[in-house]
């Protein structure tokens, strides 16, 4: 029977290992440890793995940045989730108009400024979603 830790040691030391896509020898996308991106894509389950963790990592920076979401409704605080999960807490941040009237309550407000931002016209129909979202406290 394989030692399979000698395996993945041997195997490891072998291809590397990239936590970025990178061009392997033959300009294949590749990532991890020798996953070949563009024959073997990933697994339903890698890719549910690696959703759950970002979502996670959301929170936290939720929670480091505007707190005060999770006092909100959950459609509300599903509208910040998904902001920050698009385009990162950083990008996130500098809609300070669109937080500041959220933070109060002026919902109204909030969403406009979303649906007149660059962001609006980069996301299309997202935007719409979350902007009604936003707006009423409603799913859409």
């Amino acid at each position: 029977m394989i030692d399979l830790s000698k395996l993945e040691a041997q195997i490891t030391k072998e291809e590397g290992r990239k936590n970025k896509v990178y061009t392997d020898s033959k300009g294949i996308s590749t990532i991890g440890i020798g996953r070949n991106l563009v024959d073997n894509g990933l697994r339903d389950s890698e890719i549910d793995f690696m959703f759950k963790n970002d979502i996670a990592d959301v929170e936290k920076a939720i929670q480091m940045y505007i707190p005060w979401v999770f006092k909100l409704d959950e459609v509300r605080q599903r509208v910040f989730y998904d902001l920050c999960f698009n385009m990162g807490v950083k990008k996130l941040m500098t809609f300070s108009r669109m937080i500041a009237f959220s933070q109060v309550g002026d919902y109204v407000s909030a969403s406009d400024e979303l649906h007149h931002s660059i962001w609006d016209s980069e996301v299309g129909d997202r935007a719409e979603r979350l902007e009604y979202m936003l707006r009423t406290g409603e799913d859409q």
